[in-house]
């Protein structure tokens, strides 16, 4: 645990986590897009469209995006020639973004569920993206588990996920905007300040990039590296099912 991180801050588990990180994104999915682009000066669209490229999706893929939201990633695999599905928990984030998919030549889909409980046969899709989720779901090994069964052989799993920054000056830095200067924008910028406390109490709970990626090989996949961006405020995780 390191130290400044707020570990001792308790946090919801199992079924209640998955109530309350439903009712938490209910009340915020009108503003989430905003508040995403306010919170990370931006940065979040070029973290995805890294996220995207790692996959090496070609057009016609079937790509599977969990954690969807209000499918920001959606609109990359579709701008790719993917046929894109977005599974999401929380019903009223996909409908956020709906109007987002009615721009596009090409459709993808939404579907309704939980990233623990995968609503899709073994080995069915080309590829695998989420980002901003892991820290959110009540069951890590079994979601990273969930992924990597439902990607074909030879297929990608790229998951984006904000982390601790360990550079000593930044680490600080870092401290004071994300977990003090956030969590007042969001109650300004979307009237819920218990959501934007969650989120950087949720980042310093949430296991390190070493150890996220040791989960990643535990639940089945190969190959599995990762690379910092944002001076360590974000990681990039990719492993690949092995066979194919």
């Amino acid at each position: 645990m390191s130290e400044g991180r707020g570990r001792s801050l308790s946090l919801p588990t199992g079924a209640e986590k998955l109530r309350y990180v439903r009712r938490m994104f209910t009340g915020i999915a009108g503003r989430y897009d905003f508040m995403n682009r306010v919170m990370t000066l931006g940065m979040d669209r070029a973290w995805r469209r890294a996220a995207v490229a790692e996959l090496g999706c070609s057009p016609g893929d079937l790509v599977l995006d969990v954690g969807t939201g209000t499918g920001d990633f959606l609109c990359l695999l579709a701008g790719l020639g993917c046929r894109a599905v977005g599974l999401d928990l929380t019903a009223d984030m996909m409908r956020a973004g709906q109007g987002k998919l009615t721009r596009l030549s090409t459709r993808p889909s939404f579907v309704q569920g939980d990233a623990v409980r995968l609503p899709f046969p073994d080995d069915c899709f080309e590829g695998l993206v989420n980002g901003f989720l892991l820290r959110n779901v009540a069951d890590l090994p079994g979601a990273l588990a969930e992924m990597a069964r439902v990607v074909r052989p030879g297929g990608r799993v790229a998951c984006l996920e904000i982390t601790w920054p360990s550079v000593p000056i930044f680490r600080e830095v870092f401290g004071v905007y994300f977990g003090r200067m956030v969590p007042v924008m969001g109650r300004l910028l979307t009237g819920d300040g218990d959501a934007y406390s969650y989120l950087p109490r949720s980042v310093a709970a949430f296991v390190s990039p070493v150890e996220l990626a040791a989960l990643m090989a535990e639940a089945g996949l190969r190959q599995v590296r990762y690379r910092p961006m944002a001076l360590g405020a974000v990681a990039l995780h990719v492993g690949v099912k092995p066979g194919g």
